[in-house]
């Protein structure tokens, strides 16, 4: 049975008009049911303190729901895929699962490409997965970018989705966050950002250095695949704002998150194959997309493997303790990534209480 929602202490910090935290009926809903959660129909609208909100909420099933929210910052409303835990009779955390360069946009994102789902699906913890800010590194641009729109992304996942999914789905407060490649490096970002807000980052296949050229460029050449400008997220390269966003030069701030760095080293390996149920077959072609994974995919991990092992050196230096998992082959692909997540799961879930 799924259980009442209850409010963290983090919703005292959610306010609706400037008063503290109101609940207010969503339109259309009517008597609640045993748990508003569970059959789609949250009774409270929650605003956050800058204006953000629930805008609406569908049921995919009996865990799944689609939360729309507006986000005050960006003035836009993005879905974020919710999957509730299978038991919801006391308070749960949360996990942040962030995507790659698709943002989860197309059918390149861990609810398409992987198991992930099904295999969170029974510990107990809400994953959360937004779905926008395509090659934004999930920052916050200095600037609006002509392709990309505004970008405040650092802002919608620290200071506003947060608090509302707290209150929205009564979570004990409690996170962790997890991504990959384009998002590999915006989870150190964030944690970096908001120390206290996680228990524990996992980065698959992320680069952390950013502002030195071989980062810079590496970023320029996604956020380019994304149609954007990346002087629009910190400036001209030798800008100082690349510098005090770099998860590398900042791994200080990592101190006291228990981390999960993983990466393979570009080398083909088990998931090369044509009958690899995570190959992405572009055009009907899955030959051509094989040589692409093993070509463009391994190419790709070789650069964020040399990242990778940079940051494990930088924070050896620190005495911050890490798991790593650099394993002997894999290329920039998501078999790995699924691998890695269910590798993870111990170092994510530690902190959590679950």
């Amino acid at each position: 049975m799924y259980g009442p929602i209850r409010l963290s202490s983090i919703a005292a910090k959610l306010v609706v008009g400037g008063a503290a935290l109101a609940l207010l009926p969503l339109a259309g809903i009517g008597t609640a049911a045993a748990d508003p959660v569970a059959d789609g129909t949250l009774l409270a609208k929650v605003t956050s303190a800058n204006g953000s909100y629930v805008e609406k909420v569908e049921s995919k099933g009996p865990q799944d729901l689609i939360i729309y929210v507006h986000s005050g910052s960006m003035n836009r409303t993005f879905p974020v895929e919710v999957q509730r835990p299978h038991d919801t009779s006391v308070p749960r955390p949360t996990l942040y699962l962030l995507n790659g360069l698709d943002a989860g946009v197309g059918d390149a994102s861990w609810q398409a490409r992987t198991d992930a789902f099904d295999f969170l699906s029974d510990k107990n913890i809400n994953v959360v997965s937004p779905i926008g800010g395509i090659a934004s590194y999930y920052a916050d641009w200095r600037n609006p970018d002509p392709a990309l729109g505004v970008n405040k992304w650092k802002t919608f996942l620290t200071a506003e989705l947060p608090p509302i999914i707290d209150a929205a789905l009564g979570t004990n407060g409690k996170n962790s966050i997890a991504g990959l490649s384009m998002s590999g490096t915006s989870v150190l970002s964030l944690a970096q950002s908001e120390p206290t807000l996680y228990e524990s980052v996992a980065a698959y296949s992320g680069c952390a250095q950013i502002a030195d050229p071989l980062g810079q460029q590496f970023l320029k050449l996604t956020v380019e695949r994304g149609g954007g400008n990346y002087e629009n997220m910190y400036g001209p390269p030798n800008d100082p704002m690349w510098a005090a966003n770099d998860p590398l030069i900042n791994a200080e701030k990592l101190r006291g998150i228990d981390l999960y760095i993983s990466n393979g080293n570009g080398l083909p390996g088990a998931h090369e194959t044509l009958t690899d149920p995570h190959l992405l077959v572009q055009n009907g072609n899955a030959p051509a997309s094989l040589a692409n994974q093993v070509i463009v995919g391994g190419v790709i991990e070789a650069v964020v493997n040399y990242c990778s092992h940079n940051l494990e050196n930088k924070l050896n230096q620190l005495g911050i303790p890490a798991t790593y998992s650099f394993p002997p082959s894999g290329t920039h692909s998501w078999g790995y990534w699924e691998d890695e997540l269910k590798k993870s799961w111990p170092v994510l879930s530690g902190r959590l209480g679950i």
